[in-house]
Parts: C-alpha cells; sequence; structure tokens
C-alpha cells in the first residue's frame, strides 16, 4: 500500500515551481512578491507578450470568448496532466478516501482551502462544485426559507440558467416570481434605482438573485449597495460570481452576501468543471442539503453540494491554478483586463450607428464588453453576426440575447490576446458596420 508520504511524492513529481519555471514564470514562492508577473514596469505590449508566452492556444480563429472557458496556461495543463495520471494510476485507492494512507479528502481540502484563502472566507464556508451553474442551482433550488406565496426576483441581465432556477421555484415550493429589466443605459444611479423600486413594490420579497459580472454585456452593477439594500428589507440575496472571481478583486465580506455560486474555470484559469460555493457559517441551516443529501452531515457544507463522482483531478489542479494568479496579482490582472477591453472599445467609437452596450462609468465593467451592429435588430441578426465574424474574419465574438434591450455581440479579450488581434476586430467592426442595414 502506498503511504502517505509516498503519496505526496508521486503527486507532486511535477511540482507547479518547476512546471512554472519552464514557461517564464515564477510562483510567488520563488518570486518573492505576489503580483510579480505583471509587476515591474512592463510597458503594455512587454505584458501581452509575457502572458501570451503562457498558453498554448490555437490562433487559426482569434478567440474573444474567455467569458465561457478561461484557459488553463500550459503550468497548470501540465500539473492538471501529471493529475490526471495520478488518480488513474491509483484509481479507487486514493478514491475510497475510507482506504488508510491515501487522504483524498485532505488532499481536496487543500483546494478547498486555497479557494477560501481567495474569496476571504474559511474553509468550513467553501464546497467545490461543478462549475458556477452547479453552484447557484444548488443555492437557489434548496433556499430553505420560501414560504408558498413569497415572491422572488431576478432582472433581464441575470443568467439564464439562474433565471430558470428561480423559475422553478414557482413550480416546486409556491412561489411568485417577479421578473424586471435593468433600465439602459446600465448607469449606476439608473440600476439602483431600478433595484429600489422592484424591492419596495414587492412586499413578500424573499430573495433576489445578483449577477455579480453580467454574462451578457459585462455590467458590473453595485453589488454591496444592492446587497445592503435587499438584507434592509429582510430579503436574502444569492450573488452570481461566476464572471467575478479571478477576474476582479473579490472578498466575500465586500460584498455583503451571505451566498456565492461562483466558477473556477473561466477566470481562475483552473480545469474545466471546476467551481464553488460559499455559505456564510451562521447561515448554513438556510440551505438544505441536496435532495436529502446524508453522505455528508447537515452540519458540513458539502453536504450542499452533488456528492457523486467528479474530475478529482481537475480539483486537485485548483492550487497550482491559483499560483499563477497570486503570480500575477489580481489588481495588475484586472487592470490589463480592462485595458484590452477598452483598447477595442475605444477604436470603434466612432462607427456610424454602432451601439457600445455599456456606458464607461467608473467600476460598471471589466474585460467583459457588447456591441449592437446598425440593424442588428434581433437574436437571428445577432446569430448571423456571429456567424459573419467566424466564417469571414475568423474571430470569435458571442451572440447574446436576453436583456431587453436586444441582442448583442460580446466580446471577451482573455491574457492570451494581443492588440494584433484585437486591431483585427477593429477593422472587423468597420467593415462590416453595414451588413445589417
Amino acid at each position: 500500500m502506498t503511504n502517505r508520504r509516498q503519496f505526496l511524492a508521486g503527486a507532486g513529481a511535477v511540482s507547479a515551481g518547476t512546471l512554472l519555471a519552464g514557461h517564464a514564470l515564477a510562483t510567488p514562492a520563488q518570486a518573492g512578491v505576489r503580483g510579480s508577473l505583471l509587476g515591474g514596469g512592463l510597458s503594455f505590449a512587454q505584458t501581452q507578450q509575457r502572458l501570451a508566452a503562457l498558453y498554448d492556444i490555437d490562433r487559426s480563429i482569434v478567440n474573444f470568448d474567455a467569458a465561457y472557458y478561461g484557459a488553463m496556461t500550459k503550468s497548470v495543463h501540465a500539473a492538471y496532466l501529471d493529475k490526471v495520471a495520478w488518480v488513474n494510476r491509483y484509481n479507487s485507492t486514493f478514491l475510497r478516501s475510507g482506504v488508510p494512507d491515501m487522504p483524498r479528502d485532505q488532499e481536496l481540502d487543500k483546494s478547498r482551502q486555497a479557494v477560501a484563502d481567495l474569496i476571504g472566507a474559511s474553509l468550513e464556508e467553501v464546497a467545490l462544485s461543478g462549475g458556477g451553474t452547479e453552484g447557484l442551482y444548488a443555492l437557489i433550488t434548496n433556499y430553505a426559507l420560501l414560504k408558498a406565496g413569497d415572491a422572488v426576483i431576478y432582472c433581464d441581465a441575470d443568467y439564464d440558467e439562474m433565471q430558470y432556477a428561480m423559475d422553478y421555484l414557482e413550480k416546486s415550493r409556491g412561489a411568485r416570481v417577479v421578473r424586471f429589466s435593468l433600465p439602459e443605459p446600465h448607469t449606476r444611479a439608473n440600476i439602483l434605482a431600478a433595484y429600489e423600486k422592484v424591492l419596495k413594490e414587492t412586499p413578500r420579497a424573499k430573495l433576489l438573485l445578483v449577477t455579480h459580472v453580467s454574462n451578457r454585456n459585462g455590467l458590473i452593477p453595485p453589488v454591496k449597495e444592492i446587497v445592503a439594500m435587499a438584507k434592509a428589507r429582510g430579503i436574502d440575496v444569492i450573488l452570481d460570481s461566476a464572471q467575478a472571481v479571478g477576474q476582479m478583486p473579490f472578498n466575500v465580506a465586500d460584498t455583503g452576501a451571505d451566498f456565492i455560486g461562483f466558477s473556477l474555470h473561466k477566470w481562475v484559469a483552473a480545469p474545466l468543471g471546476t467551481g464553488g460555493i460559499y455559505i456564510r457559517k451562521s447561515r448554513l441551516g438556510d440551505i438544505e442539503p441536496w435532495l436529502g443529501n446524508r453522505i455528508y452531515s447537515a452540519d458540513e457544507i458539502r453536504s450542499r453540494i452533488p456528492s457523486g463522482t467528479v474530475d478529482f483531478a481537475a480539483r486537485l489542479t485548483i492550487p497550482a491554478a491559483l499560483e499563477v494568479q497570486a503570480a500575477m496579482g489580481i489588481e495588475q490582472k484586472f487592470s490589463h483586463l480592462k485595458a484590452l477591453r477598452d483598447y477595442w472599445v475605444t477604436r470603434v467609437r466612432d462607427v456610424p450607428g454602432l451601439q457600445l452596450m455599456l456606458p464607461d462609468e467608473p467600476g460598471n465593467y471589466g474585460a467583459i464588453s457588447a456591441f449592437r451592429l446598425p440593424g442588428m435588430d434581433s437574436p437571428a441578426k445577432a446569430k448571423a453576426a456571429q456567424a459573419l465574424f467566424v466564417e469571414k474574419h475568423k474571430l470569435l465574438v458571442v451572440a447574446k440575447a436576453g436583456l431587453a434591450s436586444g441582442a448583442g455581440l460580446r466580446v471577451t479579450p482573455a491574457l492570451f490576446n494581443t492588440t494584433a488581434e484585437l486591431d483585427r476586430l477593429v477593422a472587423a467592426i468597420h467593415q462590416e458596420r453595414r451588413a445589417f442595414d
């Protein structure tokens, strides 16, 4: 039987430090300071060059869809393959947590603790999930305080599947679903006024879904103020931070929310199918165990997530992804992502009839933004525009419907994208400005 020491030696045979060193990136321990990768007075072009070298990415089509999947760096991908090989070799002797000297849960807790540290939570407040969507379904559908006739609220900027989960509460729990649209332009004042209005006009409101960063157009609403507004009326908030964790500075205390779901395969760039939930320790009892799950006890947050067989290698790789994130520094990373967004946006403002779907207010956007070509006035035309950009220009931008104001094309630069690729996007927008006139 492999003992614990042998396990740790084997699992760490390809250490994160060794892997990162092979790709011009030191771990925080090697570098001595967090944020060393993007620090040191590098120019914007030098930063792009350094970041691009970290990835092995197909560039036959320029990918502006980082909001879907962040893509692992070469070092994280190598660490993942190492974990896959190790889990496959030891298979059930590792997967069955009761086998002596094979510390499955202890190793997974290292990933949980790394995530907890990332978001400013404790280990007992974090459970890993199969992505943000799974985690948020668990929080919404198992919210325990809802009574028949209570109202649940969401808006048009919220993610489709989370809207479906809120709708499910009508059928399963007898809740009244209240839907509203955020007024455009999406200014801070307009957003706060819209939430104030819907909360005031819904006296039996019990649960509010708030999206931290909209997947439709990149809107970052004033989350802390909205959560406080809801709490003042006795309304709980489930915060969808799938697009926030890893993209921007994030701490659970800063949000004020007691229930948060998030992805790790988007902006943290861990392997696909990784995410998590946060439940404030004092509120654990207000989310029921997943479908009566008794694999873990009711006072354990992991009972709130499906307990079937998962990609253990992916979850074991999370700390390696977080090492890369730490070496970048979240402030520097967010600043670079916003700079990529600003680069293309400022170069298409003069396109006649083009609609940019977010006003440039401080704090209301990050990497994600969206636009409408003149005459692109339906979801069908948005999909046609996506196909046009892919087939003619080899650029992946994504048609997104759902906002009351209409569909748009979402652009999400990744860390591996360059200004040369953004210049291609700008040229394509100018060229196709009359495609739907």
